[in-house]
Parts: C-alpha cells; structure tokens; sequence
C-alpha cells in the first residue's frame, strides 16, 4: 500500500512543475491567459506529462482502500488525464499564435475535452465524499475551492472579456488546489500507515 500511496503524492508535484517549467519554455505561450493543455500543441512534454500524472493517480485509486467512491471518483481523476494526453487539444485564447480565440472542434479536441469531465467532475467530488474520513474542513474547503476556480477558468477560456487574460492562472489554481488535495491526503496515509476506507 505505501508504495501505490506515494504515488498520489508525487503525481501533483510532477504534473505541476513539468508545466510550469514547460510553459516558461516555449515561445509566445502565457501560463496567465492560455490553459495547460494547449502546451500539447507546441511539444510532446505536456502530453506525457498528461499521460505519467495520470497513470500515477490511477495506481493509487487501485492500490489503496479509500472505499468504492474514493477509489471510483480519483481513479476517474487519473483516467481523465490519461485521456486528455492522448488526445490533443484545439486552440484557444490565440494559442498558438495566430489562431482564433475560439476554434472549430475537432475530433481530437472534442474527446480531449470529453475526457475533462471526469477530472474536473471527480476531483471535488472525491473531496466532498471522503471529506467524512479526512480533514473535514480542509477538504470540503478544497472541493469548493476547486469549484470556484474552475468556473472561472471556463468563463475565461469561453472569452468572456473581464476574465480572457486570466484562463491559464484560474485554471493552473484549479489544478493546483486538486492536486494538494490528493498529495496531503497521500501523505497522511503513508504517516499513518493504515487504509483510510
């Protein structure tokens, strides 16, 4: 079990530093304004990066009794990243340059953004349903958190004006906040040494 738990806490801290350090790296891109996924377009860093944090996320819904729910709703956290590294991105906020605001779908977008939902679905969701069983107020406040920030970064990313320019820092803080989550509570079960289902 402790290995398959030390994998939800380095599944945040590599997501999140392979994309900051990418997105300070390629040309033209703002980490401010355009979402993570759109580094897909520029290199395959993003993509792998998609398809590793995801794979650790599952290994840990797998491999650790955080009861059915837990286990379903972060299992479907890795397999929504997965997914959305396998399938590329379209364009959006003028990323690349050059590119509308908002471009057409594609096949590819389409199920990109389809395997989404799972993980922005499953992420406050397993915050709220294991909020019984750990840190009450820090997850629940997590999930809503989580919440918030993704509804502002979907208000952005559909180039809504006040909050166009923001899409990328709401986004990366939705990440971020899901991403804690899951690496605290990873880390409390290695402390603890015990199932938390």
């Amino acid at each position: 079990m402790n290995r398959l738990a030390l994998c939800g806490v380095i599944a945040g801290p590599l997501f999140v530093l392979t994309f900051l350090i990418n997105g300070a790296l390629v040309p033209d891109y703002s980490p401010l304004r355009h979402p993570v996924s759109s580094l897909q377009l520029a290199s395959w860093v993003q993509t792998a990066n998609f398809i590793v944090a995801g794979t650790l996320v599952v290994a840990f819904a797998i491999g650790t009794r955080i009861g059915f729910w837990g286990s379903l709703l972060i299992g479907a956290v890795g397999i929504g990243l997965i997914g959305s590294g396998i399938f590329t991105t379209d364009p959006v906020s003028g990323y690349p340059p050059g590119s509308p605001a908002l471009s057409e779908y594609t096949w590819h977008g389409l199920v990109h953004d389809l395997f989404a939902i799972p993980t922005f679905v499953g992420w406050p969701l397993a915050c709220f349903v294991l909020a019984r069983r750990f840190r009450p107020w820090f997850s629940i406040t997590s999930g809503v958190a989580f919440i918030a920030m993704f509804l502002l970064s979907s208000a952005a990313f559909a180039q809504t004006p006040s909050l166009v320019e923001f899409g990328g820092l709401f986004q990366r803080l939705t990440v971020a906040i899901g991403f804690t989550w899951l690496t605290v509570f990873g880390a409390a079960m290695l402390v603890n040494r015990r199932d938390l289902g």
